[in-house]
């Protein structure tokens, strides 16, 4: 029996060495704040869409890297004409969908002719409306010919409104997306999580992970009690900066303080009753204090903007003295617009905190000058169907996390309702120049006109916060486009 014993103890002995310490971990949950509508990246403005899936289940062409650059994506290499107006991509290798399918230079053509289609439901439509067309010119290479030379294209086919989709899977791909990315979806409980599986098929670098799991979680409380519980690994746009000095005293965490591309806005319906006056807009932006809703919604975290553009962009003109805080000038400003005694409207606030806390302060400071605003709470496919699709609203807070976006005030059906043709005939140069110092002059135009308008009344460019397990590296500090990246994450002993 001793005998017997003796074996048994050196055989799990023996199997115990064979077996490593312990296991890397290759699976992470990350929390969210807002859960996406669906899961098309090219038919919808919702941000949290492109936050699960942009270069983690769909690729586009090109792709934005951490620092903002513009690299390689689907397509590894191309030439552009002398003349501007064709570019020829050469895609990469053995690239498939998530089903299997082989993806080609068809699936190219399919993906930008719908984009740019008349009937096209993507947000981002007039990122494509330069294409004249998409020429296949064999299984790996694609012809772009563009009506007029534009500086910006590399950078449009970035955005996650351009990702390529499978022609096949077009119809259930709300509810499934299938991409080509190094992740492939497996699983949505609605209202709880995303799940995605490492995608064993893919063309690429293979990704560390294994599993990712966003977990969406609206309250900024539930977000602080989730990340110290363990329950999450990371939060890269954590909601709840008045607990980051907790985190950061905490040795389990790392904190992180980046930028985004997030130009936070007081949105003004241009066409709403008493909202088409541009002095009573003016007469808003006067009478609203960022200092006081930087600190009172982002707990001092945010830089004042005076314009639609963010403020580390080389281009970026500091506008803010053109709005500075001023309650009596914006109360002259209503009389000689013709309401002396102010008037009523409408503050339609989505879930992010910023706008829940920012639009109570906000709601404060415009009835100091005369304005009633009424809050009204949305959930955010609420906000997306009255708010940007139906505009029925007179005013509403969010932020704008497109890169290099001003052109969206070159759009009259969009969500402001603002028409300027001498705005539209600027944007219209300004695509079209490729030298960095004309560039430079007409954005600053651009951004001064709007600034003069007062399009909107312009708050702060979000910060990108976040908290994460100290353990857990490659997450992006800054936010160049709006998404989580997992592709260079993993796990450090």
């Amino acid at each position: 029996m001793a005998v017997l014993r003796f074996i048994c103890c050196l055989a799990v002995i023996l199997i115990t060495g064979l077996m490593p310490a312990h296991a890397a971990r290759d699976s992470i949950t990350l929390g969210m704040q807002l859960e996406p509508p669906h899961l098309d990246p090219t038919s919808a403005a919702a941000g949290a869409i492109d936050q699960v899936l942009y270069a983690n289940v769909f690729e586009g062409l090109t792709r934005f890297a951490p620092d903002g650059s513009i690299i390689p994506g689907l397509a590894r290499e191309w030439t552009i004409s002398e003349d501007g107006h064709v570019y020829t991509f050469d895609l990469a290798e053995n690239v498939t969908f998530h089903d299997g399918s082989p993806m080609d230079a068809g699936d190219v053509k399919f993906s930008l002719d719908r984009a740019r289609a008349e009937t096209s439901s993507n947000a981002q439509k007039g990122l494509f409306t330069g294409i004249s067309s998409v020429d296949v010119l064999s299984a790996r290479r694609v012809r772009i010919t563009l009506a007029e030379p534009d500086g910006q294209f590399l950078f449009n086919l970035a955005w996650g409104d351009a990702v390529i989709i499978s022609e096949q899977n077009i119809d259930t791909i709300k509810t499934n997306p299938v991409g080509t990315g190094p992740f492939s979806f497996d699983r949505w409980i609605k209202g709880d999580r995303i799940i995605l599986k490492r995608y064993p098929g893919y063309w690429g670098t293979p990704v560390s992970l294994a599993e990712a799991t966003f977990r969406f979680i609206a309250d900024p409380s539930a977000s602080y009690a989730a990340m110290m519980a363990g329950d999450i690994d990371a939060f890269p746009g954590y909601p709840a900066p008045e607990t980051l000095a907790q985190f950061e005293s905490d040795p389990r965490f790392r904190v992180t303080r980046g930028s985004t591309e997030g130009e936070t806005i007081l949105a003004i319906n241009n066409k709403a009753e008493h909202l088409s006056s541009t002095l009573v807009r003016k007469a808003i932006a006067h009478a609203i204090d960022r200092k006081a809703i930087i600190n009172g919604a982002m707990f001092g975290y945010g830089t004042p903007i005076g314009t639609h553009f963010a403020p580390h962009h080389p281009d970026y003109l500091d506008l803010t003295d053109m709005s500075a805080y001023d309650p009596e000038k914006a109360r002259k400003l209503l009389a000689e617009a013709g309401y002396p005694e102010g008037f009523e409207t409408t503050l339609k606030l989505p879930p992010p905190s910023y706008a829940r806390r920012g639009g109570e302060i906000i709601q404060a400071q415009l009835r100091n000058v005369g304005i009633s605003a009424e809050i009204i709470t949305l959930e955010w496919a609420q906000w997306l169907e009255e708010v940007f699709r139906g505009k029925d609203y007179g005013l509403t807070i969010v932020s704008h996390t497109e890169p290099f976006d001003i052109g969206i005030y070159a759009r009259p059906d969009y969500y402001f309702q603002y028409d300027n043709p001498d705005f539209q005939d600027l944007i219209t140069t300004l695509k079209k120049e490729s030298d960095p110092a004309e560039r430079r002059r007409l954005s600053h135009k651009a951004q001064r006109i709007i600034a003069e308008d007062h399009v909107n009344a312009y708050l702060f460019q979000l910060p990108q916060t976040g908290v994460a397990n100290r353990k857990i590296m490659g997450l992006w500090e800054n936010a160049p486009t709006q998404a989580t990246d997992l592709t260079a994450v993993y796990w450090q002993d």
